[in-house]
């Protein structure tokens, strides 16, 4: 029993698991979005589908729903999750200052104690290559 209760509060599964619930519940809004989306682009061209679209013969109507069903849809979940998402993380989880981590710097101050135990003095800070 221990082994399950250790997997289970291991990593993120709670996380992934609401996760999953949210984007299925989502799914429904933006799915809904585009149909209102296409059903204005039907007022303006005629049709939202131009499935039965056939210029020579070639059926391409099939192919021009889809790709403005899927302009759509990247445009909704860009400036509907996307956009707000990154300007919330950015207000409150900024990220942080340019400069060495401290992990990078105590390995630094250590390499520098090392050459001065050595008699080779400090040499030059340079920085790393990353």
């Amino acid at each position: 029993m221990t082994g399950f209760k250790n997997f289970i509060l291991r990593g993120n599964l709670v996380e992934l698991a609401v996760a999953f619930v949210m984007a299925a519940a989502f799914a429904a809004v933006v799915t809904a979005t585009v149909n209102m989306l296409m059903d204005l682009v039907g007022k303006i061209g005629g049709t939202p589908d131009f499935s039965n679209y056939h210029p020579g013969g070639v059926s391409v109507g099939a192919w021009i729903t889809a790709v403005i069903t899927f302009l759509i849809l990247a445009a909704v979940v860009y400036f509907v999750i996307v956009l707000p998402y990154t300007e919330a993380k950015e207000r409150y989880f900024p990220s942080p200052e340019p400069g060495t981590p401290e992990d990078i710097k105590l390995l630094q101050e250590i390499r520098d104690l090392l050459a001065a135990q050595q008699g080779g003095g400090v040499p030059p800070a340079v920085p790393p290559t990353v």
